[in-house]
């Protein structure tokens, strides 16, 4: 139609009028200048709501049309919540459903964001979505506009929580789906987060309530709207609006869910307007203090080309040419004058298009630190986890922003002196246990919470640290692995996602197998490919100080150190810790002579080189030279092709080149040693030309009296290296 803005070149239907269009939508209701709409019952802000949610709708289904392919049914049921955000100017919108990610695709493309990456009309929004560089299935941290990533379910209230501590002018809501509700720690984390920071509402959970999930009824779909009421208010919430279509039905619609594109026009404007209102009582009741949720119910596929469950995927026969489709798309189809009236509106909410005002968009600035190491000379012993603490209190007093979280407890990782500096965010005033109300350590029992407002508060632009047991690490990190994603295709500097894990299984052998988890390792170690993720295996106390410089002043990473919280000697100077962090590993000991050929230990961890020194001293009682490596950061000693290095934001290439490596791991044999899984060591085994290798590592978990028993359970020990390295040579 030659009426149509450029940017619909590619929408295949446009409708007829709607009644009092003319009188409704002759102009945006949110003029040039401004950043939302003046009055909330204003019936032409109630009219173009609907316009913007009908046009999402239409958008969603068309593009996910276009490749059989996508998830429209979920946002569907969310279309007028979300318009009625966009219309009030609170832009600052992330969500907990990977599954959303085309409807907030199409509310970015409507308010222009996606020119950012080409994206101009709805032909390259067919053309892009699920395409590499383009808009993949679920939200990444690349697309512009978009404050956070989606895909695991149970993520989407850290960002917003994150947001909202560190912008507290703003409201962040977070669309959270009904079939995600049975997920892990949803309302939990706002709890707990609630106790910690009772002056901090400006996040609102806005929950998708349409009955479903993604292949069956929800769980809470037999939940009456007083039960749905009591169960957020359980949770501390004092202030919850439940706008039901149920109530607005005059289609006789079956059920406790309905589908309010089947109303009369007269009663879906009218369900848009108890939606824009209730939003907008929402919005301020979280501004202005109070715990709040916003929860829209209505049937899950609204509007487009199925619902219930049957609306959530589209299938390879789910076509632009398939009758259902096409009789999906028209019935959503917009008047051709009504799309630049949303564009209009979108583009200016919020004070301009996401891509120019979300908070993402824009670095924080970070306070300059100076940190004051303590080195210890050569042969002392020392606790790697309390000097790591103390730097850590130093960061918190120079960065107020700045947040430490952990499950567990500092106190019992041997990291008392950061509570004593940053004392316990806690409601309870308590001297004793350095509690007070304003303090800097987050301490919820739950992994899942720790590592989400950690890594949330990194990826939204501030420094934060999560520290844990490394055998308990597994029940949170996989939000750190999807923010270290999201990180790798951020186009801004933001600070690295630091975590450390202590208290490593050889030191845990009174509590048995339950806290002897080192595989996670493993993961880590996979990770290293990835390009932007960096395992740290500090073998001594000044190792550990500058692991966690280098971690702290590092951006756009994922930086995992483990190390110990038992006293242990101190191998290398500050100088030389400094070269083994940056470039990867560096040798601790060499012997001077010996004629039966050289042995080659290499090593990540601390305190599994008590057997390694042992080892080597019988080797040479039986005339070997041996040399020990310690592997610090092995991610700097795969090879440049192995790891996806030049794909990510902030790249670092410091891979050690062939003649630093063969000087440090050639031999006649080389003993890969572990206290943890042999994951770490693989560049090394990659690389390594020693012509006999082996690798000694752990195998699995038992209760023992002492670490030495632990290492013997699982073969670690002296007798055995020196043993097979003699064998091998």
């Amino acid at each position: 139609m030659s009426n149509t803005p450029a940017f619909c070149e590619g929408i295949q239907y446009f409708g007829e009028s709607w009644p009092e269009m003319a009188n409704h939508a002759d102009t945006a209701v949110i003029a040039e200048g401004q950043s939302a709409i003046a009055d909330a019952s204003d019936d032409q802000a109630v009219f173009q709501t609907l316009l913007g949610a009908d046009a999402l709708r239409y958008v969603t289904l068309q593009m996910c049309s276009a490749k059989g392919s996508g998830h429209p049914g979920g946002f569907a049921s969310s279309a007028e919540a979300h318009s009625a955000l966009m219309m009030l100017g609170h832009t600052n919108i992330v969500t907990e459903v990977g599954h959303h990610a085309p409807g907030f695709y199409s509310s970015m493309f409507l308010d222009s964001s996606l020119e950012e990456m080409g994206i101009n009309n709805m032909n390259d929004m067919m053309e892009r979505f699920r395409e590499k560089h383009g808009l993949l299935g679920h939200l990444s941290g690349a697309i512009p506009g978009l404050l956070a990533p989606a895909g695991p379910l149970g993520q989407g209230q850290h960002f917003a929580m994150a947001g909202a501590l560190l912008h507290r002018d703003k409201l962040f809501p977070v669309t959270i789906g009904d079939g995600g509700m049975g997920e892990p720690y949803v309302l939990n984390a706002m709890m707990h987060f609630h106790m910690a920071y009772p002056d901090v509402t400006n996040f609102l959970p806005t929950l998708i309530w349409n009955g479903y999930s993604q292949e069956h009824h929800s769980m809470v779909s037999l939940h009456s709207n007083e039960q749905m009421e009591a169960y957020w208010k359980g949770h501390s919430f004092d202030e919850v609006i439940i706008i039901d279509a149920k109530d607005f039905d005059d289609s006789d619609q079956d059920g406790a869910f309905v589908d309010s594109s089947r109303f009369s026009f007269t009663q879906r404007l009218a369900f848009t307007k108890a939606v824009l209102q209730g939003v907008d009582k929402a919005a301020k009741s979280a501004l202005g203090g109070k715990l709040t949720a916003f929860i829209i119910k209505q049937l899950k596929g609204t509007g487009v080309h199925a619902v219930g469950a049957k609306s959530h995927n589209l299938y390879p026969t789910d076509t632009l040419d398939t009758q259902h489709m096409i009789d999906g798309l028209t019935r959503r189809a917009l008047p051709a004058e009504a799309w630049q009236i949303v564009r209009d509106n979108f583009s200016r909410a919020g004070g301009g298009p996401a891509v120019k005002t979300v908070v993402t968009e824009f670095e924080m600035e970070l306070p300059v630190i100076k940190l004051k190491m303590e080195e210890y000379a050569k042969g002392d012993k020392a606790v790697p986890a309390t000097n790591m603490g103390a730097l850590v209190a130093q960061v918190g007093l120079q960065d107020k922003r700045y947040v430490v979280a952990n499950a567990d407890g500092n106190e019992a990782s041997a990291m008392k002196n950061i509570n004593d500096a940053l004392k316990i965010r806690h409601p309870t005033v308590d001297p004793l246990y350095n509690q007070e109300p304003n303090g800097q350590c987050y301490e919820p029992l739950n992994e899942d919470a720790c590592a989400g407002l950690v890594a949330g508060l990194s990826l939204f632009g501030s420094r934060a640290i999560w520290l844990s047991y490394e055998s308990f690490a597994i029940n949170g990190w996989p939000i750190v692995q999807t923010v270290a994603q999201a990180m790798a295709e951020l186009r801004r500097k933001t600070p690295s996602v630091v975590t450390m894990f202590t208290a490593g299984a050889l030191e845990q052998g009174r509590n048995g197998w339950t806290h002897q988890r080192p595989e996670i390792e493993n993961y880590f170690a996979a990770m290293m490919r990835n390009g932007n993720s960096f395992p740290l295996f500090p073998c001594d106390a000044n190792v550990m100080q500058v692991a966690y410089e280098y971690a702290t002043n590092s951006f756009n990473k994922n930086m995992t150190i483990i190390a110990s919280k038992s006293p242990l000697p101190v191998y290398m100077s500050m100088d030389e810790a400094r070269g083994a962090v940056e470039k990867g590993a560096a040798t601790i000991y060499e012997s001077e002579s010996g004629d039966k050929g050289t042995v080659v230990f290499a090593v990540t961890g601390d305190m599994v080189f008590l057997p390694v020194f042992e080892a080597k001293d019988k080797l040479e009682a039986d005339g070997y030279k041996v040399r020990i490596v310690a592997v610090v950061n092995p991610r700097q000693l795969y090879r440049a092709t192995d790891v996806s290095w030049d794909t990510v934001s902030q790249p670092d290439n410091g891979f050690m080149d062939d003649d630093h490596f063969n000087a440090l791991f050639d031999g006649d044999v080389l003993m890969a040693v572990s206290g943890g899984p042999s994951g770490p060591l693989e560049p090394v085994l990659l690389r390594s030309r020693a012509p006999k290798r082996d690798t000694v590592c752990w195998k699995r978990g038992e209760t023992t009296a002492t670490p030495t028993e632990i290492m013997d359970f699982n073969g670690i020990t002296p007798d055995f290296m020196a043993q097979r390295a003699k064998d091998l040579s």
